[in-house]
């Protein structure tokens, strides 16, 4: 995955996936599988009213969080 440094010295990777709209029941699978294909930004918002699905993906994936860019 590439990788921008911001101006603060953090590395973004440059794709990110959104869970923006993805139905709450469907959440945890797509997260899931996102980041299974090798996501590590994901774009999330308490508005979007999914995050428990984000968080049970982002806790069950096995990826250490500090590999994760979560906006």
């Amino acid at each position: 995955m590439q990788t921008v440094t911001l101006n603060n010295g953090v590395v973004m990777p440059m794709l990110g996936y959104g869970v923006y709209q993805v139905d709450p029941a469907e959440c945890a699978r797509c997260v899931r599988e996102a980041i299974e294909v090798g996501y590590r930004s994901l774009d999330t918002a308490q508005a979007y009213r999914n995050e428990e699905g984000v968080g049970a993906a982002v806790a069950g994936s096995g990826v250490p969080r500090e590999e994760l860019f979560l906006t």
